[in-house]
């Protein structure tokens, strides 16, 4: 079973009237609630800094979205370890706020798709060389009532790692918070991976995340690579989670976990292929070529919709019919 490309695809184009979204808007976190559907989406201009913003968007039916702000709604703070970007948003709702992961760099990582830089960094005239050798990304948390008001609660992973794809679970499972992540160092020699995997840990206040356990890493020429993707589902039958892959051909696609309720770390079923994968040209022509890489999914009316970015150049949505997927899941998986 895969997961169906909306025919309208992509949803979001850069906005030439922006100039902080004018080159580049992919990677949308999704929220549903009331009637609405929330987008969070990750956006670039074409300046050579290529500092990375978040802008806001809605939609009533899921596939025709309306900018909310010419400004983004959630950009660096200067002289912070997120002065460099903001980017890939994951939202999750505990209580009555809104919990945003997003991945950061404390300096802009430039043009990085001209240069293949392992930690990019762009210094400006104006903005003098401090001495930072290493621009590696974390990951931190801001949090909202209302989608266009937020405060950031720090960084919520180590600053010696390169740490991003972190998720958290829209509810606590035995009394603590759940996160998943793919600090990219813990791989290869001594590690229980040989590339970049999931890892999971666990938190009594969200920021300081202690016991970090191995979870997944790929298996198969399609997952070379994994990270989570968009906030598990609770089910009845257990947490419904995407993942993002990138195979042996470089290419990035979607896969699918379903995990226990009460043990997180026991995956119950995986698929064995992925259920999206790039093949269309707004997965191909953008900053990276060949890539669907999903961020956000919500349920509406028995109707799951997955967001995900398309080339880091738009935003894009699939769709499928939930429970059949879930049941695919469980009954083809691995």
């Amino acid at each position: 079973m895969k997961l169906i490309k909306y025919e309208g695809n992509p949803i979001l184009k850069p906005n030439p009237a922006n100039e902080w979204e004018n080159f580049s808007v992919c990677n949308p976190g999704a929220w549903y609630e009331n009637g609405v559907f929330y987008l969070l989406y990750r956006a670039a201009g074409d300046d050579k800094a290529h500092r990375i913003s978040v802008g806001l968007a809605i939609s009533r039916d899921g596939f025709h979205f309306e900018r909310q702000s010419d400004e983004p709604v959630l950009a660096p703070s200067p002289h912070n370890f997120d002065a460099g970007c903001i980017e890939d948003p994951r939202i999750v709702k505990l209580g009555d706020t809104y919990y945003i992961t997003y991945a950061c760099r404390p300096l802009p990582p430039g043009q990085y798709w001209l240069t293949n830089a392992k930690d990019p960094i762009y210094i400006s005239d104006d903005e003098p060389d401090i001495g930072v050798a290493v621009n590696l990304t974390s990951s931190a948390l801001a949090a909202t009532k209302d989608f266009r008001a937020y405060k950031k609660l720090g960084r919520m992973t180590r600053a010696d790692l390169d740490d991003r794809d972190v998720i958290l679970f829209p509810e606590k499972v035995n009394g603590k918070y759940v996160r998943l992540s793919r600090p990219k160092e813990w791989s290869g020699e001594g590690y229980p991976c040989e590339y970049p995997a999931m890892w999971i840990s666990y938190s009594d206040n969200l920021l300081q995340w202690d016991d970090c356990r191995f979870f997944a890493k790929g298996g198969a020429d399609w997952e070379e690579k994994i990270g989570g993707s968009a906030p598990p589902i609770k089910t009845e039958k257990g947490w419904f989670m995407l993942y993002h892959a990138v195979g042996k051909d470089g290419l990035y696609r979607i896969g699918a976990m379903v995990l226990d309720l009460n043990n997180p770390e026991r995956i119950i079923a995986r698929t064995k292929e992925p259920i999206l994968e790039p093949t269309e040209s707004y997965e191909f022509e953008g900053l990276y070529h060949g890539c669907a890489f999903p961020t956000g999914n919500v349920v509406a009316d028995g109707t799951l919709y997955v967001y995900y970015g398309g080339a880091d150049h738009y935003c894009c949505v699939a769709t499928a019919e939930f429970d059949k997927l879930l049941d695919f899941v469980l009954e083809n998986g691995k």
